[in-house]
């Protein structure tokens, strides 16, 4: 039997900015991405701090270093700027093996999204 787990976690980080209008997505600091070890295009939850939202997407690389956090598409209408977020990303593994499974979570400057 396969479990889902948490695999990886961007623990409170503040949206820079909110698209509507583009095809969706969450635009996360390449930095961070990295940090988390997630990648381009994998599905991550998002729960927000503010409102209690929590929603689906996937994940798109922003310039490094820069600190960008935009929620893009309907996503965008889930969030307004200045809002704290969690984004997390989960996998799929055996019960056994989840046992001695260990996350990636990082804790970005809350201001800034930068790692410190």
């Amino acid at each position: 039997m396969m479990i889902e787990i948490v695999r990886s976690k961007i623990h409170r980080v503040k949206v820079t900015g909110a698209e509507l209008n583009y095809i969706g997505s969450i635009t996360i600091d390449e930095d961070l991405l990295d940090a988390a070890q997630m990648i381009i295009g994998e599905k991550v939850s998002i729960v927000n701090i503010q409102n209690g939202e929590r929603f689906e997407t996937y994940t798109i690389a922003g310039k490094r270093g820069a600190g960008e956090i935009t929620l893009n598409g309907p996503a965008a209408r889930r969030v307004q700027v200045g809002d704290t977020i969690i984004i997390i990303g989960y996998g799929l593994t055996t019960l056994e093996e989840a046992k001695n499974f260990k996350p990636t979570i990082i804790f970005p400057n809350e201001e800034t999204n930068r790692l410190d």
